[in-house]
């Protein structure tokens, strides 16, 4: 037998079937003192037909 585990495939599906969200913060300092700092978000989901889109024409761009 061989070791058990998930394709990367079927993982893909799952995320994306469900979706996931990602967040960090990335802060640069020098001396501790922050001089920048990033807040990143991102949702990753699949399209679906089925759902209908929020806007009248192509989209927000």
């Amino acid at each position: 037998m061989g070791p058990l585990g998930v394709p990367l495939v079927d993982l893909l599906d799952r995320v994306l079937a469900t979706g996931v969200v990602i967040s960090g913060d990335l802060v640069i300092a020098i001396a501790e003192v922050p001089l920048v700092r990033l807040s990143l978000h991102a949702l990753l989901s699949s399209v679906n037909e089925r759902v209908k889109s929020p806007w009248t024409d192509s989209g927000p761009l």
